[in-house]
């Protein structure tokens, strides 16, 4: 008998599994793949970073060499980009089994199903728990006159696994994974052309920051055909809902995720998934049963690998008797493109819908002196904050390495911080943090440097 059986190993499971096992419970982790992880380590996050990061060096190189002094004639490989990735990949694979055999994890590898509620089935082996940890996570939404099939119909996991960069690239869906992957193939010569159903791109990021990427992507020769729906396909040829037609050698469907509880057996642990998928949980992060938790991508909100190790933690240690506490307002989320968009709190519509009285100030790039620097002064930040109390209620930059700023704003949003408390607050120089202190600025009394 187990103490706590988490269920998935990706970045929710894993973690939990860790914490559970450090504060000194008897913890087991199941998962139905041979390798730790999950999709953000195996087939999401990690990989589309480190493709990201081997494009964006070669489009810097290709594009930008001359201006900054550089003579040089760059080639991309690809395979050598896909076996980079790999290793990166197994790398940290490695890493987590020494990190569940450091705290004394068992790992069990097989898929899991509900017996009954303190029992789960891994293939044949019975598993006792007293408490039991849903992670399950995601997996890709089909179009259903479209199915992958992972050659020419892509998922996000087919886009990571390409022989050889195409030609023309057609994505379904201008959301962040799209416009991820999107970027890694046009910035290694594919046509990348994008079919959006609503009328912006990265729906979930605030509207200054959806219109100044989507501008910045479109110089960079990817193109937006946004307020527009396929309605059918023939192999590669899509069929929209205007009647015109696009043909591209792969076709890349970036709609969305969908929760992943297949196979689990709910219904025999008396749990009941609502209409979308999602496992509904309370407060603390209880199912219909007190004692099986449920975290990340099988529960309601962002699909973010973060958001889900931070709840695996919390579940770990209310488990454990403690008391954590987890604010959903300073949860970041970072759209890994060049530049990066990255934000956090809310946007200036989802204040307005609040009816919350706010003041906002934004702040270009192009007046910051370690921008100028390095030639990329293209974005802003951009800040919104409470105008009674001056506290900060969003943030949201589109700049490189965004989602390492964000982490700033993080902590301000989670200690609940004014605009003058960073405004006041020295940030060296000259650094591309100093845009947020003076976005702030701009929020109290007015930027030095606009």
């Amino acid at each position: 008998m187990f103490d706590v059986v988490v269920v998935g190993s990706g970045p929710g499971g894993y973690v939990a599994a860790i914490r559970a096992a450090q504060l000194g419970l008897k913890t087991a982790c199941i998962e139905k793949e041979k390798v730790l992880g999950g999709t953000c380590l195996n087939v999401g996050c990690i990989p589309s970073k480190s493709l990201l990061h081997s494009s964006e060096v070669y489009y810097h190189l290709l594009h930008e060499g001359k201006n900054l002094g550089i003579d040089a004639q760059p080639q991309a490989n690809f395979p050598q980009m896909m076996t980079r990735k790999q290793n990166v990949v197994a790398g940290f694979n490695q890493g987590i089994q020494g990190l569940f055999k450091k705290n004394g994890v068992t790992f069990l590898t097989g898929t899991a199903s509900f017996k009954d509620p303190h029992t789960l089935l891994v293939d044949d082996q019975e598993v006792q728990a007293k408490n039991i940890i849903l992670a399950t996570g995601s997996e890709p939404t089909p179009l259903p006159f479209l199915p992958f099939d992972e050659q020419k119909i892509l998922s996000s996991t087919g886009a990571l696994a390409l022989k050889e960069v195409p030609k023309k690239m057609i994505v379904i869906g201008a959301g962040i994974i799209g416009v991820e992957l999107g970027s890694v193939y046009s910035r290694l010569g594919t046509q990348v052309h994008f079919i959006e159903f609503l009328d912006h791109i990265c729906p979930t990021i605030d509207t200054a920051l959806s219109q100044g990427l989507q501008k910045l992507l479109t110089a960079q020769g990817m193109t937006f055909q946004l307020s527009s729906k396929v309605t059918g396909a023939t192999d590669t040829t899509l069929t929209l809902d205007s009647g015109e037609t696009h043909t591209a050698d792969v076709i890349l469907v970036a709609i969305g995720r969908r929760p992943y509880t297949q196979g689990l057996a709910l219904e025999n642990a008396t749990i009941t998934p609502n209409p979308q998928g999602f496992i509904p949980i309370n407060n603390n992060f209880q199912t219909s049963q007190p004692h099986i938790y449920a975290i990340g991508d099988i529960v309601d909100g962002p699909m973010l690998a973060h958001k889900a190790s931070e709840e695996g933690v919390a579940v770990a240690e209310l488990i454990a008797g403690h008391t954590p506490t987890l604010d959903y307002l300073a949860i970041p989320s970072v759209v890994y493109t060049y530049p990066e968009a990255a934000a956090v709190g809310l946007t200036e519509a989802e204040a307005k819908a609040l009816k919350l009285p706010i003041k906002t100030a934004q702040f270009p790039l192009r007046a910051n002196s370690r921008a100028s620097c390095t030639g990329e002064t293209q974005g802003f930040v951009k800040m919104i904050a409470h105008k009674e109390t001056d506290r900060l209620l969003g943030v949201h930059i589109l700049a490189p390495h965004a989602g390492e700023l964000i982490a700033e704003a993080t902590l301000a949003l989670q200690t609940k911080a004014t605009a003058a408390s960073l405004a006041h607050t020295c940030h060296a120089h000259p650094t591309l943090s100093e845009a947020l202190k003076e976005c702030a600025l701009g929020l109290t009394t007015k930027p030095i440097h606009m």
